[in-house]
């Protein structure tokens, strides 16, 4: 069964550099534009032999960049290491990935972890999507003769690659246009890729936006584990703890932002080589998030 979750982008209205003491607020609204990440099962059976191995397979498909990256995850330390090139590498995945998993070995009792290594054994099939107001599509919009306005950029079909390549007159490639309209594209894809993960392995139930307005939604606990684990993944992906808004729009929408003390993800930071991952990931989700 395949999994699909959506995170919006953001717009920072007030703020700015602000933000970053927290005793400023900013207002940040969220967007329509929206990063899409799709997880399903690699592997119809498990791989008799993968039971000795101790190593899972896992696919990150990237349509728009025309970018597949095979890995293997350790179900020892949780650490995915990389079986293609370096250039197809994405960090802010990466992370997403070990740290969904690992909240799922720091949260479950031992039948739900017997259960989650036969899941993982499967293997991981996971397909990221942007939507094109997240990316500059000039060249592509020049090239049809069309004007630079909205729409034009409306009329290209949905996912449009953004690999779009001219040969020069040696005919050498140039590098893929990846141009960015900083709606806060890693962000938005860190948390769908988180949310996936933890809905696919049973760690939360997220509901969609329909069934929300419906029921009414009284317990936002599963956002927060959302939230807890995306904005560490991006933070740690960057190299430091940023603003974080952006994040925090993707998981709860449009709101007026007060930033979170950066101390609740001393843990991560400060973990060593020899610290198992699930003990960090449970650290930074026992700790006070006071956002």
């Amino acid at each position: 069964m395949a999994v699909v979750a959506s995170a919006p982008g953001k717009v920072l209205m007030t703020g700015g550099y602000l933000v970053l003491e927290r005793k400023n607020a900013g207002i940040v609204l969220s967007t329509n534009a929206r990063f899409y990440a799709i997880v399903k099962p690699l592997h119809e059976e498990i791989i008799p032999e993968s039971w000795a191995w101790g190593w899972a397979d896992v696919k990150l498909i990237s349509p728009q960049m025309d970018r597949e990256t095979m890995y293997k995850l350790s179900l020892k330390n949780l650490k995915l290491q990389s079986v293609s090139s370096s250039e197809s590498r994405n960090p802010f995945v990466e992370y997403a990935v070990e740290y969904a998993i690992a909240a799922a070995h720091a949260t479950f009792d031992k039948d739900k972890k017997d259960m989650l290594q036969k899941l993982l054994l499967k293997g991981l099939d996971i397909t990221i999507l942007g939507c094109n107001e997240f990316y500059s599509y000039r060249n592509q919009i020049e090239a049809r003769g069309l004007p630079l306005t909205p729409e034009s950029l409306a009329s290209l079909p949905p996912f449009t690659s953004i690999t779009f390549n001219a040969e020069d007159s040696i005919g050498e490639n140039q590098k893929p246009e990846v141009a960015k309209t900083g709606l806060g594209s890693s962000a938005a894809m860190t948390t769908a890729v988180v949310a996936s993960l933890l809905h696919y392995l049973g760690v939360v139930s997220l509901s969609s936006f329909s069934e929300d307005q419906s029921h009414g939604r009284k317990d936002d606990s599963d956002l927060d584990i959302v939230h807890v684990i995306a904005q560490t993944a991006h933070c740690i992906a960057q190299g430091k703890v940023g603003s974080g808004f952006d994040v925090s729009s993707a998981v709860f929408g449009s709101q007026r932002y007060v930033r979170f003390s950066p101390e609740v993800l001393s843990s991560a930071q400060n973990a060593g080589m020899a610290t198992p991952l699930t003990e960090v990931i449970y650290d930074v989700l026992k700790a006070k998030w006071d956002q």
